[in-house]
Protein backbone atom coordinates (compact mmCIF):
# COMPACT_ATOMS: atom_id res chain seq x y z
CA UNK A 1 0.00 0.00 0.00
CA UNK A 2 1.17 3.23 -0.84
CA UNK A 3 2.29 5.78 2.03
CA UNK A 4 0.30 9.42 2.32
CA UNK A 5 3.81 10.61 3.87
CA UNK A 6 5.56 10.13 0.37
CA UNK A 7 6.74 8.12 -2.31
CA UNK A 8 7.75 5.46 -0.45
CA UNK A 9 5.72 1.90 0.57
CA UNK A 10 4.71 0.24 3.39
CA UNK A 11 3.98 -3.98 2.86
CA UNK A 12 4.30 -6.91 4.89
CA UNK A 13 7.15 -9.73 3.86
CA UNK A 14 8.84 -12.64 5.85
CA UNK A 15 11.69 -14.62 5.43
CA UNK A 16 10.47 -18.06 3.89
CA UNK A 17 12.24 -19.57 1.02
CA UNK A 18 10.74 -21.57 -1.41
CA UNK A 19 12.48 -25.30 -2.62
CA UNK A 20 15.36 -23.52 -4.57
CA UNK A 21 16.37 -21.32 -1.29
CA UNK A 22 15.24 -18.25 -2.76
CA UNK A 23 13.54 -15.91 -0.45
CA UNK A 24 10.12 -15.44 -0.57
CA UNK A 25 9.28 -11.98 0.73
CA UNK A 26 6.33 -10.33 0.24
CA UNK A 27 4.90 -13.02 -2.32
CA UNK A 28 4.79 -15.76 0.60
CA UNK A 29 0.85 -17.32 0.63
CA UNK A 30 1.12 -17.27 4.14
CA UNK A 31 1.19 -13.97 4.25
CA UNK A 32 -2.36 -13.85 3.02
CA UNK A 33 -4.28 -16.17 5.10
CA UNK A 34 -2.26 -15.75 8.61
CA UNK A 35 -2.21 -11.99 9.52
CA UNK A 36 0.54 -12.79 12.31
CA UNK A 37 3.04 -14.12 9.73
CA UNK A 38 5.89 -11.73 8.57
CA UNK A 39 6.48 -8.44 9.42
CA UNK A 40 6.32 -4.59 8.17
CA UNK A 41 7.91 -3.28 6.47
CA UNK A 42 8.82 0.28 4.57
CA UNK A 43 10.61 0.77 0.91
CA UNK A 44 11.79 4.54 -0.10
CA UNK A 45 14.27 5.65 -3.33
CA UNK A 46 16.08 8.33 -2.28
CA UNK A 47 18.09 10.65 -4.12
CA UNK A 48 21.50 9.76 -5.28
CA UNK A 49 24.54 12.15 -6.82
CA UNK A 50 25.37 9.46 -9.46
CA UNK A 51 21.42 9.62 -10.22
CA UNK A 52 21.25 5.54 -10.11
CA UNK A 53 18.12 3.96 -7.87
CA UNK A 54 18.95 4.68 -4.22
CA UNK A 55 16.08 2.05 -2.28
CA UNK A 56 15.98 2.11 1.18
CA UNK A 57 14.24 -0.60 2.73
CA UNK A 58 13.93 -1.59 6.40
CA UNK A 59 11.42 -4.29 7.70
CA UNK A 60 10.65 -5.88 11.29
CA UNK A 61 8.23 -3.50 12.48
CA UNK A 62 5.12 -5.13 14.35
CA UNK A 63 2.08 -3.38 12.48
CA UNK A 64 1.77 -1.24 9.45
CA UNK A 65 1.65 2.26 11.31
CA UNK A 66 4.73 1.50 12.86
CA UNK A 67 6.05 0.78 9.88
CA UNK A 68 4.47 3.94 8.53
CA UNK A 69 5.84 5.80 10.86
CA UNK A 70 9.72 4.61 9.96
CA UNK A 71 8.68 5.72 6.90
CA UNK A 72 7.69 9.33 7.61
CA UNK A 73 10.91 9.82 9.52
CA UNK A 74 12.68 9.02 6.75
CA UNK A 75 11.26 11.32 4.39
CA UNK A 76 11.21 14.19 7.34
CA UNK A 77 15.29 13.56 8.14
CA UNK A 78 15.82 13.78 4.22
CA UNK A 79 13.84 17.09 3.90
CA UNK A 80 15.53 18.57 6.66
CA UNK A 81 19.35 17.05 5.42
CA UNK A 82 19.77 15.04 8.08
CA UNK A 83 19.81 10.88 7.99
CA UNK A 84 17.01 9.05 9.95
CA UNK A 85 17.45 5.75 8.99
CA UNK A 86 16.29 3.64 11.96
CA UNK A 87 18.98 1.50 11.15
CA UNK A 88 21.50 4.33 11.48
CA UNK A 89 24.37 3.02 14.30
CA UNK A 90 25.89 5.64 16.84
CA UNK A 91 29.70 5.21 14.92
CA UNK A 92 27.62 6.17 11.58
CA UNK A 93 26.00 9.21 13.19
CA UNK A 94 29.14 10.06 14.49
CA UNK A 95 31.25 10.01 12.08
CA UNK A 96 28.56 12.61 9.66
CA UNK A 97 28.31 14.83 12.68
CA UNK A 98 32.42 15.17 13.24
CA UNK A 99 32.65 15.99 9.17
CA UNK A 100 30.10 18.35 9.47
CA UNK A 101 31.49 19.81 12.84
CA UNK A 102 34.89 20.72 11.19
CA UNK A 103 33.26 23.18 8.85
CA UNK A 104 32.10 25.41 11.84
CA UNK A 105 34.49 24.25 14.92
CA UNK A 106 37.84 25.96 15.63
CA UNK A 107 41.11 23.34 14.36
CA UNK A 108 42.07 22.58 18.01
CA UNK A 109 38.54 21.88 19.25
CA UNK A 110 37.89 19.54 16.19
CA UNK A 111 40.83 17.72 17.16
CA UNK A 112 39.62 17.09 20.78
CA UNK A 113 35.93 16.03 19.44
CA UNK A 114 38.03 13.97 16.62
CA UNK A 115 40.42 11.88 19.05
CA UNK A 116 37.21 11.07 21.78
CA UNK A 117 34.82 10.07 19.06
CA UNK A 118 37.70 7.42 16.91
CA UNK A 119 39.35 6.61 20.32
CA UNK A 120 36.61 5.52 22.75
CA UNK A 121 33.34 6.73 21.84
CA UNK A 122 33.11 4.43 18.33
CA UNK A 123 35.32 1.34 19.82
CA UNK A 124 33.01 1.32 22.60
CA UNK A 125 29.19 2.42 21.85
CA UNK A 126 29.58 2.65 17.94
CA UNK A 127 27.84 -0.90 16.82
CA UNK A 128 24.36 0.25 18.80
CA UNK A 129 21.85 1.49 16.29
CA UNK A 130 21.29 5.34 17.35
CA UNK A 131 17.58 4.98 18.05
CA UNK A 132 18.53 2.53 20.70
CA UNK A 133 21.36 4.12 22.93
CA UNK A 134 19.98 4.70 26.29
CA UNK A 135 21.18 5.96 30.21
CA UNK A 136 22.36 2.48 30.25
CA UNK A 137 24.91 1.94 27.83
CA UNK A 138 26.24 5.28 28.69
CA UNK A 139 26.37 4.59 32.14
CA UNK A 140 28.25 1.46 31.42
CA UNK A 141 30.73 2.81 28.72
CA UNK A 142 31.07 4.91 31.93
CA UNK A 143 31.92 2.33 34.74
CA UNK A 144 34.25 0.91 32.31
CA UNK A 145 36.41 3.72 31.57
CA UNK A 146 36.90 4.73 35.41
CA UNK A 147 37.47 1.05 36.28
CA UNK A 148 40.11 1.16 33.19
CA UNK A 149 42.50 3.85 34.92
CA UNK A 150 40.72 6.51 33.10
CA UNK A 151 40.57 9.87 35.19
CA UNK A 152 37.03 11.58 35.71
CA UNK A 153 38.22 14.73 34.19
CA UNK A 154 38.98 12.96 30.90
CA UNK A 155 35.93 10.09 31.39
CA UNK A 156 33.87 13.61 31.28
CA UNK A 157 34.97 15.16 28.72
CA UNK A 158 34.27 12.19 26.71
CA UNK A 159 30.86 12.00 27.71
CA UNK A 160 30.46 16.08 27.14
CA UNK A 161 31.81 15.33 23.20
CA UNK A 162 28.98 12.85 22.90
CA UNK A 163 26.52 15.08 24.73
CA UNK A 164 27.23 17.66 22.55
CA UNK A 165 26.68 15.52 19.17
CA UNK A 166 23.10 14.05 20.87
CA UNK A 167 22.26 17.69 21.31
CA UNK A 168 22.35 18.13 17.77
CA UNK A 169 20.32 15.03 16.83
CA UNK A 170 17.69 16.12 19.23
CA UNK A 171 18.02 19.89 17.73
CA UNK A 172 17.56 18.26 14.34
CA UNK A 173 14.62 16.09 15.54
CA UNK A 174 16.65 12.88 14.93
CA UNK A 175 15.96 11.94 18.80
CA UNK A 176 13.39 12.51 20.85
CA UNK A 177 15.77 13.08 23.87
CA UNK A 178 19.15 13.29 24.79
CA UNK A 179 19.78 9.90 26.64
CA UNK A 180 23.33 11.73 27.72
CA UNK A 181 21.78 13.95 29.76
CA UNK A 182 21.49 14.09 32.82
CA UNK A 183 25.90 13.33 33.09
CA UNK A 184 26.58 9.79 34.63
CA UNK A 185 29.07 11.86 36.28
CA UNK A 186 29.42 15.14 37.33
CA UNK A 187 31.66 17.39 36.36
CA UNK A 188 34.84 17.48 38.33
CA UNK A 189 35.76 20.23 40.42
CA UNK A 190 38.99 22.11 39.12
CA UNK A 191 41.81 20.87 40.64
CA UNK A 192 43.48 23.09 43.13
CA UNK A 193 45.76 26.05 41.42
CA UNK A 194 49.38 26.83 42.88
CA UNK A 195 49.54 30.81 42.41
CA UNK A 196 52.26 32.57 42.97
CA UNK A 197 52.66 35.00 45.33
CA UNK A 198 53.97 38.80 44.43
CA UNK A 199 57.41 37.60 45.88
CA UNK A 200 57.44 34.39 43.92
CA UNK A 201 56.81 36.45 40.76
CA UNK A 202 59.52 39.06 41.74
CA UNK A 203 61.99 36.11 42.54
CA UNK A 204 61.58 34.28 39.20
CA UNK A 205 62.21 37.11 37.12
CA UNK A 206 64.79 38.58 38.53
CA UNK A 207 66.69 35.48 38.29
CA UNK A 208 65.56 34.46 34.48
CA UNK A 209 66.51 38.47 33.67
CA UNK A 210 70.00 36.85 34.37
CA UNK A 211 69.47 33.11 33.00
CA UNK A 212 67.49 33.88 29.76
CA UNK A 213 66.47 37.66 29.27
CA UNK A 214 64.03 37.20 25.62
CA UNK A 215 61.67 34.16 28.53
CA UNK A 216 62.00 36.65 30.94
CA UNK A 217 60.41 39.30 28.73
CA UNK A 218 57.12 36.71 27.72
CA UNK A 219 56.41 35.70 31.32
CA UNK A 220 57.15 39.44 32.22
CA UNK A 221 54.59 40.63 29.37
CA UNK A 222 51.87 36.92 30.24
CA UNK A 223 51.87 38.44 34.21
CA UNK A 224 51.90 42.32 32.89
CA UNK A 225 48.92 41.61 30.97
CA UNK A 226 47.05 38.76 31.74
CA UNK A 227 46.86 37.64 28.55
CA UNK A 228 46.91 34.04 27.08
CA UNK A 229 49.73 32.04 26.82
CA UNK A 230 48.56 31.33 23.25
CA UNK A 231 48.07 34.66 22.04
CA UNK A 232 51.21 36.23 23.64
CA UNK A 233 53.06 33.36 21.35
CA UNK A 234 50.80 34.66 18.41
CA UNK A 235 51.11 38.08 19.13
CA UNK A 236 52.67 39.91 15.95
CA UNK A 237 54.85 43.38 15.94
CA UNK A 238 52.33 45.25 13.73
CA UNK A 239 49.43 44.25 16.80
CA UNK A 240 52.10 46.12 19.15
CA UNK A 241 51.54 49.95 19.46
CA UNK A 242 54.17 51.13 22.47
CA UNK A 243 53.81 55.25 21.85
CA UNK A 244 50.01 54.48 23.08
CA UNK A 245 50.92 52.15 25.17
CA UNK A 246 48.31 49.70 23.77
CA UNK A 247 48.32 46.43 21.87
CA UNK A 248 45.14 44.47 20.27
CA UNK A 249 44.74 40.68 20.41
CA UNK A 250 43.65 38.89 17.13
CA UNK A 251 45.18 35.67 17.16
CA UNK A 252 46.21 32.46 19.25
CA UNK A 253 48.54 30.26 18.63
CA UNK A 254 48.05 26.32 19.18
CA UNK A 255 49.11 23.15 18.52
CA UNK A 256 46.89 20.37 16.36
CA UNK A 257 48.13 16.72 17.57
CA UNK A 258 50.93 18.59 19.46
CA UNK A 259 53.10 19.09 16.23
CA UNK A 260 51.21 21.48 13.97
CA UNK A 261 51.29 24.99 14.71
CA UNK A 262 48.54 27.37 13.13
CA UNK A 263 47.05 30.77 14.27
CA UNK A 264 43.21 30.61 15.05
CA UNK A 265 41.32 32.77 16.48
CA UNK A 266 41.08 33.82 20.07
CA UNK A 267 39.16 31.61 22.76
CA UNK A 268 36.01 34.02 22.33
CA UNK A 269 34.35 36.98 20.42
CA UNK A 270 35.24 39.63 23.81
CA UNK A 271 38.59 38.32 23.78
CA UNK A 272 39.86 39.84 20.17
CA UNK A 273 40.35 42.97 21.42
CA UNK A 274 42.86 45.57 22.87
CA UNK A 275 44.86 45.10 26.03
CA UNK A 276 46.48 48.19 27.73
CA UNK A 277 50.60 48.28 28.00
CA UNK A 278 51.97 48.93 31.86
CA UNK A 279 55.52 50.11 32.17
CA UNK A 280 57.00 47.39 32.93
CA UNK A 281 55.41 45.20 29.72
CA UNK A 282 56.59 48.18 27.50
CA UNK A 283 60.01 47.84 28.56
CA UNK A 284 60.00 43.89 28.08
CA UNK A 285 58.22 44.66 24.53
CA UNK A 286 61.48 47.38 23.64
CA UNK A 287 63.42 44.89 24.70
CA UNK A 288 62.58 42.11 22.14
CA UNK A 289 62.01 45.13 19.74
CA UNK A 290 66.08 46.00 20.15
CA UNK A 291 67.04 42.71 19.68
CA UNK A 292 64.50 42.09 16.76
CA UNK A 293 66.28 40.89 13.38
CA UNK A 294 66.00 43.52 10.66
CA UNK A 295 65.81 40.67 8.10
CA UNK A 296 62.19 39.41 9.92
CA UNK A 297 60.61 43.02 9.07
CA UNK A 298 59.46 41.64 6.60
CA UNK A 299 57.53 38.48 7.74
CA UNK A 300 53.85 38.64 7.75
CA UNK A 301 52.17 41.34 10.13
CA UNK A 302 55.68 42.42 10.96
CA UNK A 303 56.80 38.77 12.57
CA UNK A 304 56.32 37.09 15.65
CA UNK A 305 57.16 39.33 18.96
CA UNK A 306 58.36 35.74 20.82
CA UNK A 307 60.04 33.34 18.19
CA UNK A 308 62.84 31.63 17.93
CA UNK A 309 66.35 32.80 16.29
CA UNK A 310 65.15 31.49 12.52
CA UNK A 311 61.96 33.66 13.07
CA UNK A 312 59.70 30.42 13.73
CA UNK A 313 57.11 30.89 16.81
CA UNK A 314 57.66 29.27 20.30
CA UNK A 315 55.89 25.90 20.55
CA UNK A 316 52.93 26.31 23.75
CA UNK A 317 55.02 22.95 24.76
CA UNK A 318 58.52 23.79 24.75
CA UNK A 319 57.29 27.04 26.82
CA UNK A 320 55.70 25.24 29.08
CA UNK A 321 58.41 22.63 29.29
CA UNK A 322 61.24 25.49 29.93
CA UNK A 323 59.10 27.31 32.29
CA UNK A 324 58.79 24.46 34.93
CA UNK A 325 62.49 23.72 34.33
CA UNK A 326 63.10 27.21 35.12
CA UNK A 327 60.72 27.07 38.16
CA UNK A 328 62.72 24.12 39.82
CA UNK A 329 65.95 25.87 39.23
CA UNK A 330 65.10 28.96 40.35
CA UNK A 331 63.74 27.38 43.67
CA UNK A 332 59.89 28.87 43.07
CA UNK A 333 56.89 26.89 43.67
CA UNK A 334 55.69 24.99 40.23
CA UNK A 335 52.71 26.53 38.84
CA UNK A 336 51.10 26.63 34.96
CA UNK A 337 51.91 29.02 32.51
CA UNK A 338 48.51 29.54 32.44
CA UNK A 339 48.35 30.77 36.18
CA UNK A 340 50.41 33.41 35.49
CA UNK A 341 47.00 34.90 34.14
CA UNK A 342 45.41 34.17 37.32
CA UNK A 343 48.29 35.81 39.03
CA UNK A 344 47.29 38.85 37.16
CA UNK A 345 43.95 38.80 38.43
CA UNK A 346 44.60 37.86 41.96
CA UNK A 347 46.94 41.00 42.40
CA UNK A 348 44.24 43.11 40.62
CA UNK A 349 41.19 42.25 42.70
CA UNK A 350 43.27 42.11 45.84
CA UNK A 351 45.04 45.47 45.62
CA UNK A 352 40.82 46.85 45.14
CA UNK A 353 40.58 47.17 41.47
CA UNK A 354 36.98 46.69 40.83
CA UNK A 355 36.18 43.95 38.95
CA UNK A 356 34.06 44.94 36.44
CA UNK A 357 37.78 46.52 35.49
CA UNK A 358 39.68 43.29 35.83
CA UNK A 359 36.73 41.27 33.64
CA UNK A 360 37.57 44.21 31.16
CA UNK A 361 41.11 43.52 31.60
CA UNK A 362 40.98 39.86 30.95
CA UNK A 363 38.46 39.98 28.25
CA UNK A 364 35.90 37.74 30.31
CA UNK A 365 33.03 37.33 28.05
CA UNK A 366 30.73 38.44 30.84
CA UNK A 367 31.29 39.77 34.08
CA UNK A 368 29.59 36.61 35.72
CA UNK A 369 32.56 34.59 34.63
CA UNK A 370 35.12 36.54 36.45
CA UNK A 371 33.25 36.49 39.50
CA UNK A 372 32.74 32.77 39.29
CA UNK A 373 36.09 32.22 38.51
CA UNK A 374 37.69 35.16 41.35
CA UNK A 375 34.69 34.69 44.03
CA UNK A 376 37.04 33.55 46.40
CA UNK A 377 39.05 36.57 46.41
CA UNK A 378 35.99 38.99 46.59
CA UNK A 379 35.17 38.03 50.52
CA UNK A 380 37.08 41.24 51.80
CA UNK A 381 35.30 43.22 49.04
CA UNK A 382 31.78 42.06 50.39
CA UNK A 383 32.77 42.48 54.23
CA UNK A 384 33.86 45.62 52.96
CA UNK A 385 30.41 46.32 50.84
CA UNK A 386 28.23 45.40 54.13
CA UNK A 387 30.81 47.11 56.82
CA UNK A 388 29.77 50.67 54.28
CA UNK A 389 26.25 49.89 54.37
CA UNK A 390 26.72 49.96 58.82
CA UNK A 391 28.81 53.05 58.64
CA UNK A 392 26.01 54.73 56.61
CA UNK A 393 23.21 54.06 58.74
CA UNK A 394 25.28 53.82 62.16
CA UNK A 395 26.53 58.04 61.23
CA UNK A 396 22.80 59.31 60.50
CA UNK A 397 22.11 59.41 64.19
CA UNK A 398 19.24 57.44 66.45
CA UNK A 399 16.04 57.23 65.27
CA UNK A 400 13.04 58.72 66.85
CA UNK A 401 10.16 55.83 67.40
CA UNK A 402 6.64 57.03 66.65
CA UNK A 403 4.20 57.28 69.48
CA UNK A 404 1.02 55.31 69.65
CA UNK A 405 -1.30 55.98 67.03
CA UNK A 406 -4.96 57.14 67.29
CA UNK A 407 -7.90 55.59 65.27
CA UNK A 408 -7.26 57.94 62.07
CA UNK A 409 -3.86 59.51 62.39
CA UNK A 410 -1.65 58.58 59.56
CA UNK A 411 1.70 60.10 59.64
CA UNK A 412 4.90 60.58 58.05
CA UNK A 413 8.23 61.30 59.58
CA UNK A 414 10.61 63.56 57.27
CA UNK A 415 14.31 63.87 58.01
CA UNK A 416 15.75 66.71 57.42
CA UNK A 417 18.72 67.64 58.62
CA UNK A 418 19.10 65.87 61.47
CA UNK A 419 15.53 66.52 62.73
CA UNK A 420 12.43 64.07 62.81
CA UNK A 421 9.21 65.85 62.31
CA UNK A 422 5.66 64.38 62.31
CA UNK A 423 3.64 65.62 59.78
CA UNK A 424 -0.36 64.80 59.78
CA UNK A 425 -2.07 62.97 56.59
CA UNK A 426 -5.20 64.18 55.88
CA UNK A 427 -7.89 62.07 54.75
CA UNK A 428 -9.50 62.03 51.52
CA UNK A 429 -12.81 63.72 51.06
Amino acid sequence: MRSAAHAGHVYRRCGCRDQGGKQLGAHCPELATDPDHGTWTFSLDLPSPDHRRNNIRRSGYPTAEAARAGLRRMVEGQAAGFNADPNQTLADYLTTWLKDKQLTLKPTTYVRYRDYVTNDLVPALGTIRLDDLGHSHIAAFTHTQLTAGRGKVTVHRCLATLSSALGDAVRHRRLPYNPARPTVIPRPAAAERQIWTVQDAIRFLDSCRAADPAFADLIEVLIGTGIRKGEALALHWNDVHLPERVLYIRYALSAIDNNRLILTSPKTRSSKDWVAISPRVAIALRHRSEDKDPSLSHADHGGFVFHHPDGRPLHPAYVLNHFHDLCREFGVPRTTVHDLRHLAATISITAGVPLTVVSKTLRHATLSTTANIYGHLTTQAARDAVDTIDRALTSAGPIELPGPRTPGDHTIRVRNQGVVTRTPLRKAS
